[in-house]
């Protein structure tokens, strides 16, 4: 079997790209039994070609159920963790943009109830 072409995987359906992955499992554990038995130098540089086509097989299939579930989860007020953008730590934790804007009045505010109604 030759590469597969990883645009042409993205254009079939999930039941095809699951029987497919099947076909090219199948032919997998057949180079493997050829490796055992002391086959063909071909089959068996035809192994890391059917696991790099298994990989972008896997990849195609979780790719489009991500984005199913992106559109899904687009009008949600929450996205689940795995939805979110991958920030730092420091990122995630620094203040929104809502929390930065009103910090200056909040601080004139503060310095104005310290300086005239301190005790």
């Amino acid at each position: 079997m030759a590469r597969i072409k990883v645009h042409e995987l993205r254009g079939k359906p999930k039941s095809e790209l699951l029987n497919q992955l099947n076909d090219l499992k199948a032919e997998l554990a057949l180079l493997r039994v050829a490796k055992v038995t002391g086959g063909a130098p071909n089959k068996l540089s035809k192994i890391k070609v059917v696991r790099l086509s298994i990989a972008q097989v896997l990849t195609v299939i979780s790719q489009k159920q991500k984005a199913a579930l992106r559109e899904a989860y687009k009008k949600k007020k929450f996205l689940p963790l795995d939805l979110r953008p991958k920030k730092t730590r420091a990122i995630r934790k620094r203040l929104t943009k809502h929390q930065v804007l009103p910090a200056p009045f909040i601080i004139r505010i503060s310095i104005y109830f310290c300086i005239f109604f301190s005790p």
